[in-house]
């Protein structure tokens, strides 16, 4: 049989001159392609000599670097399951993380082995790796001494490939099971939807920790051979300034705001880039007609989730199934992608009518395989005919542009991350002192959302807010911190006695304005 493993397709579209230019960091260091093939190669060999479980788990947190992206290959070729953390995952996070994965192996940054090691050795984890952003650490040491020949595992269209753990509005963090054929499927389409070119360069701006920055940009850039211009942190300056050298720019809004604020950047300046795409957060109409204004470019805004990779995009070029639309509309996440089944229903049960507003249903070769050890979840998650209920709120217009309007439930997207409310509301309300908490998300120029919380006292208790906030920063990642916290009085109940956070985030959406 034909070996359908991820890593096959992406080394089959290498080129043919290996020692062209694959990857330029933001410090002078150049890749070839050979290097990725040989480095995955020896990285591969290290995990095949540890004797592993087949779909071995593999859970990394580590800054972003060329050897990061390394090591998820290595990973895909030799058969088992690349599990990202965020970097700024705390102890409890991890906890969580290591103890429902049981990862075989477990990667972390130098400065955290400590604590990392601790955890994942007392979770029954065997090998513990370091690997830092300045290319040292003990899983290059150790894959030094391996041979750079490597045959990828064989691998059907149905096995795992990555898990993502995307949290439910409970709080609970739930592992989305992609498979290879999940990803590839999605990789290829947006090859073809997005128009890549032989010559594209990508400048990748974005962490390789989510959807957004390993699935889309990475694989897009290797599935088409393409160099990438590599930053390990955004910089407007440099990213507005590698312009004139590249083809393609993928974002987050916060990053094209940050752009908008730098003088230099102009149409001259963007004058060689061929496409600018943006996602992970809801695009400001006001970014979206700016940017054409400055640089002369339209941005193209997609849709997209941790279980099912892309589902929409606006027209790259004329879409044929769509009359030929060409015209990328601000506001909206464009058409589903081809292969792609979406419909809206309604409340009753009905496909909602066009312009109605309901909840967004996907099927498709993208869609994942389910929630990690969580059958009644995934269960629940699909309909009877294997729609995928993505928890999202939108319309489909007259034209069959998608427009999301809203999330079902109160998830708060800030700066490009999903930040749950009652994971946060969880940890404030054990807090000493404190009776009930609600968290909302409200206006942010530069993050989009950001979160703000409300909480009651117990009676005769003093809670100090700046407190609250000081001791959620030890417990969780700084992008889940509430950027404001206010002890009150109530809350405001519906009849059932339901906070309704609506009328919370209507009396606080002016703060940060």
């Amino acid at each position: 049989m034909s070996n359908l493993n991820l890593f096959a397709a992406l080394r089959a579209a290498f080129p043919q001159d290996l020692d062209r230019v694959a990857i330029e960091t933001d410090d002078g260091l150049n890749y070839s392609w050979r290097d990725l093939d040989r480095a995955s190669a020896m990285v591969a060999n290290l995990l095949d000599s540890l004797a592993l479980p087949p779909e071995s788990r593999v859970a990394v947190q580590v800054e972003k670097s060329v050897e990061a992206l390394v090591l998820y290959l290595a990973t895909l070729r030799a058969g088992h399951v690349f599990l990202p953390l965020n970097t700024a995952y705390q102890s409890a996070e991890i906890e969580y993380f290591i103890g429902n994965a049981e990862p075989a192996v477990v990667v972390c940054s130098p400065g955290q082995f400590g604590w990392v090691s601790k955890i994942a050795f007392t979770a029954g984890t065997r090998h513990v790796f370091t690997l830092g952003d300045d290319r040292t650490g003990s899983l290059l040491e150790r894959a030094s001494h391996m041979s750079d020949r490597h045959t990828p595992a064989v691998r059907r269209d149905e096995d795992l490939a990555a898990i993502l753990y995307t949290s439910g509005t409970t709080g609970r963090s739930k592992g989305a099971m992609l498979t290879h054929g999940n990803l590839r499927s999605n990789a290829e389409v947006l090859k073809t939807y997005w128009g890549w070119r032989p010559d594209d360069v990508l400048i990748h701006a974005l962490p390789i920790f989510h959807v957004h920055g390993l699935f889309v940009a990475m694989h897009g850039a290797l599935i088409n051979g393409s160099k990438m211009f590599w930053m390990s942190k955004f910089d407007p300056k440099l990213a507005i300034n590698k312009f004139s050298e590249a083809t393609v720019f993928m974002g987050v809004p916060t990053l094209y705001t940050r752009m908008l604020a730098e003088p230099t950047l102009s149409k001259q300046q963007a004058s060689h880039m061929r496409l600018f795409i943006s996602g992970s957060a809801p695009l400001l109409i006001e970014t979206f007609n700016e940017w054409k204004d400055r640089t002369g470019h339209t941005i193209l805004e997609r849709y997209g989730m941790s279980e099912t990779a892309m589902l929409t995009s606006n027209p790259c070029s004329a879409d044929a199934r769509y009359g030929g639309a060409t015209e990328r509309r601000g506001g909206t996440v464009g058409f589903p992608l081809p292969g792609v089944e979406l419909r809206v229903m309604g409340d009753d049960g009905q496909a909602a009518q066009p312009g109605e507003i309901g909840g967004i249903q996907v099927r498709g070769p993208n869609i994942f395989k389910g929630y990690w050890r969580m059958p009644e979840k995934t269960a629940e998650e699909f309909t009877a005919d294997g729609f995928f209920k993505t928890g999202d709120v939108g319309r489909i217009d007259e034209r069959g542009y998608v427009n999301i309007v809203g999330r079902s439930k109160d998830l708060i997207i800030s700066g490009g991350y999903n930040v749950y409310p009652a994971e946060i509301e969880g940890y404030i309300n054990e807090m000493p002192g404190v009776a009930e908490s609600a968290v909302i998300g409200v206006p942010h120029p530069d993050f989009g959302e950001v979160g703000v919380a409300l909480l009651i006292a117990k009676p005769g208790a003093q809670v100090d807010s700046a407190q609250v906030l000081a001791s959620l920063k030890s417990r969780l990642a700084n992008f889940k911190i509430p950027k404001r916290c206010f002890v009150v009085g109530e809350l405001p109940r519906n009849t059932m006695g339901k906070v309704q956070k609506n009328l919370l985030r209507d009396q606080h959406k002016g703060l940060f304005a």
